[in-house]
């Protein structure tokens, strides 16, 4: 069996809350309110920032000038579609520049950056890829499942049609062969500690959508 197909396997049952979440269906129907989806803008935003900065660490620990580079364009990637999408989301929003400047992440999406930096820096590459790509995966599953629905609220619809693209096929597609090479070559004390980082980050999915459901802030 694959590695990816092993680690899709162990995850599943926090895929199909993550599918099932209300804050997932009511983007696919519009009945989400849009403060929660503001909510979500404000700590995605900050997410992916993190998220390029753990790209960019891969790119170091490659072993080759390809994968670095590759890594590197994922870098580029996030940056140039998916924040120049949040800020596009944030205009339609009505977010201003000092709602930006003066934002903290909520609990939850500081603790799965904080997660991924961990795999990060403790790490190799395979598990990096291991706890970034429950990111990039989850979100190609849940656009292609909501590819035809049409929903009345504008920002639903442009959010479905960024996930379910070939683009985004293909860079997901990618990071799943890096990790099964990856895979191949390590030790099965690797493959077990990349597969708690993938499953880790899989509930972090969920929670993140919980996260924005519920509006999620600092408790004191």
């Amino acid at each position: 069996m694959l590695f990816s197909k092993r680690l899709r396997e162990a995850a599943d049952s926090s895929w199909e809350a993550s599918f099932a979440h209300p804050f997932v269906t009511g983007i696919a129907d519009g009945t989400l309110p849009l403060d929660c989806f503001k909510h979500y803008v404000l700590n995605d935003a900050y997410y992916l920032s993190c998220f390029a900065q753990v790209q960019a660490l891969g790119a170091a620990k490659a072993t080759d000038l390809h994968t670095a580079n590759r890594m590197a364009v994922h870098v580029q990637g996030t940056y140039g579609a998916e924040l120049s999408l949040h800020e596009k989301f944030s205009g339609m929003l009505g977010i201003t520049a000092e709602e930006r400047s003066s934002f903290q992440p909520a609990p939850t999406a500081y603790a799965y950056t904080s997660h991924m930096f961990r795999a990060a820096y403790t790490g190799h590459l395979g598990d990096i890829i291991a706890a970034i790509l429950p990111c990039y995966w989850l979100y190609y599953e849940i656009g292609e499942r909501l590819q035809g629905a049409t929903p009345d609220e504008p920002i639903y619809r442009e959010w479905i049609a960024a996930y379910g693209g070939e683009w985004f096929k293909q860079l997901v597609q990618e990071q799943i062969d890096r990790l099964d090479a990856i895979a191949d070559t390590v030790t099965e004390a690797d493959r077990e500690r990349m597969e708690r980082h993938f499953l880790i980050s899989s509930r972090y999915e969920y929670m993140f959508w919980d996260m924005a459901y519920k509006k999620e802030s600092w408790p004191v």
